[in-house]
């Protein structure tokens, strides 16, 4: 759906909400809004005196508050609210909001199930609001890259996509995200896995089929660590998909094979990094340096010098919340919407099934 304008200052930025400023509110949210035209960050939720110390030492204009409903008592001073909370808070709150008027984005994974993300999408189509997923990845300078070679028909057809993110961290960090609590919606298949699944989504349409291994192998760790998620896609393409936390050695980011060439290429995007060292949008932002370009060619390995480099695409995070300023003040259409992010659920729903019983799920 496309968003319908807000009642906000005339000709002023939309003024934005931030709840949560841990690791996904203060490294992406945060300085990603700041940089947009059209919007200013108004007010950040945290109960954490540290955090609010480092809110406003960042936006010395913000407000800060402790509690959601504190927020939500000024939503008529409001335009939009950012969901950058724990997982199991994603629901309520984006209920709350919508049910307050406001137009709402909300980190991945929108829900816990597939189910709750349409209820969701229901609702904030009966009231006429925006509610966008906020899938950064889509933004990563090796998925534009893909899709430019895609569409130029460089690699032909697609046979099989190979996606990893991978880390090694062969120690726990604790916390919700590797909580094994089911209500926490925490470990890897529901955190990167949501990246990985909705980028094959995204490329390859619809998927048939999900078989899954999802695995502990981390003593004291709770929620799954290493897993592999194979989908079939309607299209015909395989997609071989890996998140680990227990990768000692990393395989590429992206190894995908068709009819003409294949496309191999390692390594993270850099946006990510920037954002946590405390880079800002700007010129020269998500350029790589060519020395870390993928490979594209057929029959001999990129290792040995196969191929040739296939130029990156800058990544472009900042894109997502241009679009999202763009839906709420003209009308254009929402970056990803929460029945996107539904698709997606059902896959990561069918994978963990998979995973935990042993079969093929068909879908």
């Amino acid at each position: 759906m496309t968003g319908t304008p807000p009642a906000h200052a005339p000709g002023g930025p939309l003024r934005v909400g931030l709840v949560g400023y841990g690791l996904a509110g203060s490294v992406f949210h945060a300085p990603l809004i700041a940089a947009t035209e059209g919007l200013t960050l108004d007010t950040v939720v945290t109960s954490n005196p540290e955090r609010q110390r480092q809110a406003r030492a960042e936006f010395p204009d913000v407000r800060t508050v402790a509690t959601p409903d504190e927020l939500f008592d000024r939503a008529a001073e409001l335009d939009l609210v950012v969901i950058a909370s724990p997982n199991k808070t994603h629901v309520p709150l984006a209920t709350t909001a919508l049910k307050a008027g406001l137009p709402v984005v909300v980190d991945k994974p929108v829900a816990g199930t597939a189910a709750e993300a349409r209820e969701l999408a229901a609702l904030a189509e009966e009231r006429g609001l925006l509610l966008s997923v906020f899938q950064n990845r889509r933004w990563d300078n090796d998925f534009l890259t893909l899709r430019r070679l895609i569409a130029e028909d460089a690699l032909g057809d697609v046979w099989r996509f190979e996606s990893r993110f991978e880390r090694w961290r062969p120690k726990p960090k604790g916390g919700w995200r590797e909580s094994g609590d089911p209500a926490e919606i925490g470990g890897l298949l529901y955190d990167l896995g949501s990246h990985v699944v909705d980028q094959a989504l995204v490329l390859f349409g619809p998927v048939t089929q999900v078989y899954a291994e999802s695995v502990v192998r981390r003593a004291g760790a709770e929620a799954d660590d290493d897993t592999f998620i194979a989908l079939t896609h309607a299209s015909g393409v395989r997609s071989h998909l890996y998140v680990s936390s227990t990768a000692a050695q990393l395989g590429p980011r992206f190894r995908v094979l068709g009819s003409k060439a294949g496309y191999v290429k390692h390594g993270l995007d850099p946006q990510e990094a920037a954002l946590r060292e405390g880079a800002r949008p700007g010129p020269g932002w998500g350029e790589e340096d060519e020395a870390l370009w993928g490979r594209l060619g057929s029959g001999e390995s990129p290792v040995t010098g196969g191929g040739s480099a296939a130029p990156t695409v800058p990544g472009d995070y900042p894109a997502y919340y241009a679009a999202v300023a763009k839906a709420l003040l003209e009308g254009g259409p929402n970056p990803v919407g929460a029945r996107e992010a539904a698709e997606a659920l059902d896959v990561l729903e069918a994978a963990r099934r998979s995973a935990r019983d042993g079969v093929v799920v068909a879908l």
